[in-house]
């Protein structure tokens, strides 16, 4: 199984940004976005389950992030809108062959596979 993570680069705040992550090697139920700001944990930012489309968010990017499947198979993306510098961060791209439940969308220990990481950077 392979994670590639693409799209990260520097934005001004209100600014928007787009990530993509291809997925294969496998068969996935949930896919997600993570991210590590730095000198923090990594912490969650959306999933999104594939069986019906079902997204959860962080409540910081409510309204402003949106993550869902994007043409190609096996690939999500996260549209970033409304950027502000506490977005900088490194995004992880996460996925799990398990179709989650609404409440474990947003724990780090359900995914198996992550993708390296792409770097989001914004300045105010």
């Amino acid at each position: 199984v392979q994670l590639q993570a693409f799209g990260g680069g520097l934005a001004q705040a209100g600014g928007s940004l787009r990530l993509s992550c291809a997925a294969s090697g496998g068969t996935f139920g949930t896919m997600a976005w993570f991210r590590q700001a730095p000198g923090k944990e990594r912490e969650f930012v959306a999933a999104l389950r594939w069986s019906d489309r079902k997204q959860k968010y962080e409540d910081s990017v409510k309204g402003r992030f949106t993550i869902g499947r994007d043409n190609v198979e096996g690939t999500v993306y996260l549209q970033m809108n409304s950027l502000n510098p506490d977005d900088t961060a490194i995004y992880f791209c996460a996925a799990s062959q398990r179709s989650w439940i609404w409440s474990a969308l947003g724990s780090i220990s359900g995914y198996e596979y992550w993708g390296q990481g792409t770097v989001v950077t914004v300045s105010s």
